[in-house]
């Protein structure tokens, strides 16, 4: 008989975040308007569903994830800084440093370490304003001289060292005011559930003075991380103070 051999899982869990936003647009004021303000209120509310699912992603990269068979039993499996963290003064001889082509490289290496195919399996890099400027300040990146093609398009860098480049300025700093943490991942490492996909209703408020019109968005969704070793956290100095939250 053939020797049964089951695999090994490791069950990973997902909690809903609920999200919903009423606007009232007041009846007497679109009357005295020009224009129709409803289309503008509903596109602001899409805007706001998109960074709240950014936020989600962000933090779900090293926020310590739910495994176990049932809700009973669940256990955290934290973010490995050890492992899967490069530190701020990585390649700058013990001072901290922005973001360098020399921690790209490791991050990458450390990537291939933990047995990800990146041929199959896409790298993403999320940073932010200080870190775009700190490549291109990099002679490395924006010279033809150490790339195949020009790594510039229209003053981006939108791909470089395989890594595909998206930018965000809703990265935390892990230190305030010294240090950011920005991260690659590659496209099996993270994971957004979507409960109920963002909704868009509009509907008059009969119950309210004046008749007005509600524009209600309602959403709901979660991340989380799927798996040690598919995302790689780089911290980088950045001063550039508090964070604005648009």
């Amino acid at each position: 008989p053939l020797q049964r051999q089951d695999s090994t899982f490791v069950r990973r869990w997902v909690f809903p975040q609920e999200g919903e936003l009423p606007q009232l647009v007041d009846s007497f004021d679109e009357l005295q308007t020009i224009v129709d303000p409803k289309s503008a209120y509903v596109q602001n509310a899409g805007n706001a569903v998109g960074r709240a699912w950014d936020d989600c992603i962000i933090a779900a990269s090293t926020a310590s994830a739910s495994i176990g068979q049932d809700a009973a039993g669940l256990t955290t499996e934290t973010f490995d800084t050890t492992k899967f963290q490069i530190a701020a003064s990585y390649g700058s001889g013990g001072t901290a440093s922005g973001l360098t082509v020399a921690k790209l490289i490791e991050c990458k290496r450390v990537f291939r370490h933990y047995h990800n195919d990146l041929d199959s399996d896409p790298l993403t890099l999320v940073i932010g304003s200080q870190q775009e400027s700190d490549l291109l300040n990099q002679v490395q990146v924006v010279s033809t001289e150490y790339n195949d093609r020009p790594v510039l398009v229209d003053g981006k860098i939108s791909r470089f060292l395989g890594y595909d480049i998206v930018y965000s300025e809703r990265l935390p700093q892990t230190t305030v005011g010294t240090t950011r943490g920005v991260f690659a991942f590659v496209k099996s490492g993270l994971y957004l559930g979507i409960w109920k996909d963002m909704t868009n209703t509009i509907s008059q408020r009969t119950d309210l003075s004046s008749l007005p019109w509600q524009v209600y968005t309602q959403v709901m969704y979660g991340a989380t991380r799927l798996q040690p070793g598919k995302i790689i956290q780089i911290l980088c100095a950045d001063t550039t103070g508090a964070d604005i939250t648009p």
